[in-house]
């Protein structure tokens, strides 16, 4: 029997499922090209699901970073998009270390240019992103309806983002039942652009409306996704219920309470073979719950790279994450002092983001040579090495859609110290008398994104881990053996599928009275 959409909700995946093939189309993918957690997802998902018998096969555009780390490249096919009279050519390679195919688009005018993939070398986002993800989104159609010369098409296309949102919009709009998933993985970044850029685009007339791609005045790509899909997912069940609010809804909260019903959250996971402190090959000494003291090794290993205090008895607090707003970096800035009480509490800050918040923890590592270490790059390796050396985790985040920070330091036993939101509420259960006592608590939580409740929750955390006695140790055994596999989400991600392939979506494309000119002519600068 087919389950039920509720069975995502409540974590509960009943009957069997078919094997159907999915296109996952997203626009970066680790280990070639990652500026935050979707990478993760890209890697880490499509392989789940293959090993439960998905055909899984990611697309990706062929940025230059990527293409500078591979060489074995297959070129499956050279085409034209007829409606945007550009040249393209599909490349395939392989996913290290698994059987998942992935497409790179290779259209060297718009992706092959130096820098990230929607920024240049001094972070300024490309003038032209709008076009680059249109034709983006062109292909992937092109590959969903067989247009594109693989002689292969899926049973469901899997869209990721606003860099992908356009894709469910062109491919309802042009008459097709194909199922399409949409993944909302932070609803703050929406590609949104202006109406001259609209028109250069050449897209259909009927996308200007306000039951279609307009929004606010403005072409929105992410509700190209949220009005188009047939089903739509968040990456945690409590961001799909804030998503709903005004709080956290980015104006987009009318619509998305309007599509509530197929609206519904999966938890992202963790990939146990990359993540973990019994054999991850970028740590100094393994342990596992049976051999914490080796933990200690870590940290001193640690303190030694960065230039902190050689102490293993210091408390060592991390933050690894986007310098932004989002995250809370200035909750942890204006309560420096609070949690740096004395040189028996050491930081280490792994990230780059807003000048204003790199500019002031650098201050701060000046200021406190020794006890503030502030790495302002990402590097995968210190990243799993911070994990396995420090104790507490400082997550302040304003919202959260789910976070993979704090599942993986979970794992190594670097407690989370979180705000009481998003995927952060789902994944941290706090530490109190019964949770201890059950041997469920995983962390600490505090309720509103303030520095005065951030600094309350961290004293709770500092206190427990400098108490005698077990009270620590227990915390870091329950929290260690937490799982949050990715083979959980894959089994919920295959109903979602079997559930899509099986009935075919029956709501039409939404059309539009008003009317534009079909073709503006040439992009200039473009």
């Amino acid at each position: 029997m087919r389950s039920s959409s509720k069975s995502l909700q409540d974590g509960k995946v009943k009957g069997e499922t078919t094997p159907v093939s999915v296109l996952f189309a997203v626009s970066e993918i680790y280990p070639w090209v990652k500026t935050g957690g979707l990478a993760d997802v890209a890697c880490y998902l499509p392989q789940a699901l293959r090993e439960i018998g998905m055909d899984v096969r990611v697309v990706v555009p062929a940025y230059r970073s990527l293409m500078a780390q591979i060489h074995d490249y297959r070129v499956c096919t050279e085409t034209r998009l007829p409606e945007a009279g550009i040249r393209y050519r599909l490349l395939e390679i392989m996913l290290p270390d698994s059987q998942v195919p992935v497409y790179l688009v290779d259209i060297p005018e718009l992706y092959d240019r130096p820098g990230g993939p929607y920024t240049d070398p001094g972070g300024t986002e490309w003038p032209d992103n709008a076009l680059r993800y249109a034709q983006f989104c062109r292909v992937i159609v092109a590959m969903t309806l067989n247009q594109a010369g693989l002689h292969w098409h899926p049973d469901l296309l899997h869209c990721n983002d606003w860099h992908t949102g356009l894709a469910p919009a062109l491919l309802k709009a042009g008459g097709s039942n194909q199922p399409v998933v949409f993944t909302i993985h932070n609803l703050a970044y929406q590609g949104n652009f202006p109406y001259e850029i609209f028109r250069l685009l050449r897209l259909p007339a009927g996308f200007w409306s306000s039951e279609s791609m307009e929004f606010y005045g403005s072409m929105s790509f992410i509700k190209g996704g949220l009005v188009y899909a047939d089903r739509l997912i968040t990456v945690s069940p409590s961001y799909a219920l804030e998503i709903t609010t005004p709080e956290y809804g980015n104006s987009m909260d009318g619509l998305l309470v309007h599509r509530q019903e197929t609206l519904s959250g999966i938890l992202n996971g963790v990939d146990y073979r990359h993540w973990d402190p019994r054999h991850d090959p970028f740590i100094w000494h393994h342990y596992w719950t049976d051999s914490l003291d080796i933990r200690r090794l870590n940290k001193l290993e640690l303190q030694e790279e960065l230039g902190l205090d050689r102490n293993p008895d210091a408390v060592l607090l991390s933050h690894i994450s986007r310098l932004t707003g989002q995250k809370g970096i200035d909750l942890i800035l204006y309560g420096l002092t609070d949690l740096l009480p004395d040189r028996n509490v050491q930081m280490v800050v792994l990230g780059t983001g807003e000048s204003v918040y790199e500019t002031g923890l650098l201050t701060a590592a000046s200021a406190r040579l020794g006890q503030v270490a502030v790495c302002m790059y990402f590097n995968e390796g210190l990243a799993h090495r911070i994990q396995a050396s420090a104790d507490i985790l400082l997550m302040p985040s304003r919202f959260e859609p789910c976070g993979l920070t704090q599942l993986y330091a979970l794992r190594y036993g670097n407690i989370p110290v979180v705000c009481t939101t998003g995927g952060l509420a789902d994944t941290i259960i706090d530490v109190n008398e019964q949770t201890l006592s059950a041997g469920t608590a995983s962390g600490f939580r505090f309720p509103d994104p303030t520095t005065s409740s951030l600094v309350t929750a961290f004293r709770r955390a500092l206190d427990m881990c400098r108490s005698p006695g077990p009270g620590w140790h227990n915390l870091l055994r329950s929290a260690m053996q937490k799982d949050f596999s990715w083979n959980n989400s894959a089994r919920r991600y295959a109903v979602l599928y079997d559930e899509l392939v099986r009935v075919s979506p029956s709501r039409p494309a939404v059309q539009s009275h008003r009317t534009i000119p079909s073709d503006p002519g040439p992009v200039p600068g473009w």
